[in-house]
């Protein structure tokens, strides 16, 4: 770990350090949420520790809170997390070797983890950045989600505190640099449509997984240049 805090420079300790942060309140909301809807106490953090990925927790959550079917939700929350497949391939090489590193890198591979590794240009410094934000967002997680299972006991509305809204603006947030790329811009409004127009008649979690098609526009915006300077 310390050659990994080493290899940090402070900007990107900052940006590490701020996204925790982030996330150590959309865990709390979690907690606070799921307690708050009259789920027991331990549920929050034995996903939070199992399971490790918001999305799909708040998904598996909002079902259930929602009367839903215990397996249904189990279902939609596995398709959310579907995504993690082209994940595992994009930053494998960061995870190390040995089965037990494997295992915990690939616990800790979620959207932040992976949006950092993917910014850094050379190996050691995606090695660097992937595994300080999975093991601090894993740790900033799990305090938050602690914290906002206890005040769920007693704040009974949670969305007049806005706590609800708190995971979709990170993850706004951290999109919101890449989309200055013609071809990241592309990609994120096509999935945004596919979504969009498949969410009323398809159940939760399929239209995110139709919305990763937007990667198509992404590529074909990039093959094109390149097609011109071979021409050229």
């Amino acid at each position: 770990m310390r050659s990994i805090l080493r290899t940090l420079d402070r900007d990107l300790a900052r940006d590490i350090g701020l996204v925790c942060l982030a996330d150590a309140v959309v865990g709390l909301s979690f907690g606070a949420i799921t307690v708050s809807s009259g789920l027991p106490l331990w549920l929050p953090m034995l996903l939070s520790l199992l399971v490790f990925a918001g999305a799909a927790q708040f998904m598996f959550v909002g079902l259930i809170a929602s009367g839903g079917n215990p397996v249904a939700a189990v279902v939609a929350s596995l398709l959310i997390n579907a995504r993690h497949v082209p994940f595992g391939f994009a930053i494998g090489d960061v995870l190390g070797t040995g089965r037990l590193r494997r295992a915990v890198g690939t616990h800790l591979m979620i959207d932040e983890s992976v949006a950092f590794a993917l910014a850094q240009r050379d190996a050691e410094r995606r090695r660097a950045a992937y595994w300080a934000c999975g093991v601090g967002l894993f740790v900033c997680w799990n305090v938050g989600v602690l914290a906002g299972a206890f005040a769920g006991t007693v704040v009974t509305d949670t969305d007049a505190l806005g706590l609800d809204a708190a995971f979709p603006a990170v993850l706004l947030a951290l999109v919101l640099p890449s989309v200055r790329d013609g071809a990241t811009r592309r990609a994120v409004l096509a999935g945004v449509a596919i979504a969009l127009a498949t969410a009323p008649f398809l159940p939760s979690g399929v239209p995110v997984l139709l919305a990763l098609a937007g990667v198509l526009a992404g590529l074909g915006g990039r093959q094109a240049p390149r097609e011109q300077e071979t021409a050229a």
